[in-house]
């Protein structure tokens, strides 16, 4: 591809994902991404995402890290409204993530996927899966070590509860009979629990989202995985080495509208 194709492909997909409001100015409101900020620092379970503060952050050092990192409005003094994400930075981070992705592939490596964010990212996690999958990696599923393969589900234990199922090749939390979106990072740590367990061998790559991610960069995983300008914990967890990559997008769209970007990252 000459640098002109690539230069008209990436501003095309800057183009859709504004348009969409995947980057830009998104739906996640400025105050809601401030005041998420106050509670990552505090460690508060949900907020958290099972990363650890290895450094000494304060507001102001995790602020500078979002607008550095995610593309949130720069002006401190603007604490309502709309708040935005830069394209620019979610192409860059894709291509990141995909020089990982090809390099695991190419290994033949281990790669499990997990998400979130069932009604907005999981369609993502299952086409990179596939291709994954297709090119040779291999795609780990609980029921390869889980104690209950009759039912193909993993314990989570109280008082998260509920259990790790798998829709497609992807991972996700189910309780009361839903797949709820959620921040925990305990349905990853039952996961890695289980595996080691049963003597398995951990993965080479994980690729996921909120909780799941924390919880596997945490655990010294590779680790590659989407936030949108509301996680200031995943950026930081790769700002303190523990995730290699971290993609700034809104991961609440309808899911179809991330085909253009899924397309750019598997081309």
């Amino acid at each position: 591809m000459t640098l002109q194709s690539e230069s008209v492909l990436r501003t095309q997909l800057a183009a859709h994902l504004d348009a969409a409001r995947i980057t830009g100015e998104v739906g996640t409101p400025r105050e809601n991404n401030l005041s998420h900020i106050h509670r990552f620092l505090a460690q508060e379970r949900q907020f958290d995402f099972g990363v650890p503060l290895e450094r000494d952050w304060d507001y102001a050092s995790v602020f500078a890290l979002m607008v550095e990192r995610a593309g949130l409005r720069p002006d401190p003094a603007f604490t309502e409204g709309v708040d935005t994400i830069s394209a620019e930075l979610c192409i860059a981070a894709l291509d990141r993530m995909r020089a990982v992705l090809q390099e695991t592939v190419e290994a033949a490596g281990r790669i499990l996927f997990a998400s979130g964010h069932p009604a907005g990212l999981l369609p993502v996690h299952q086409a990179v899966a596939e291709w994954a999958q297709a090119r040779g990696a291999q795609v780990i599923t609980a029921e390869a070590f889980t104690a209950d393969p009759a039912t193909l589900r993993l314990p989570v234990p109280e008082p998260t509860g509920g259990d790790v199922r798998r829709l497609g090749l992807v991972h996700v939390w189910h309780q009361h009979g839903g797949v709820p979106h959620t921040h925990l990072a305990e349905p990853m740590q039952a996961l890695l629990a289980a595996l080691d367990a049963a003597g398995a061998p951990r993965p080479d790559l994980v690729v996921a989202d909120h909780g799941w991610a924390g919880a596997a960069g945490a655990a010294g995983l590779r680790t590659v995985g989407y936030a949108d300008c509301n996680d200031p914990a995943l950026f930081v967890a790769e700002a303190q080495g523990q995730l290699e990559v971290t993609v700034p997008l809104d991961d609440d769209v309808v899911p179809q509208l991330y085909q253009p970007m899924i397309d750019y990252l598997l081309r």
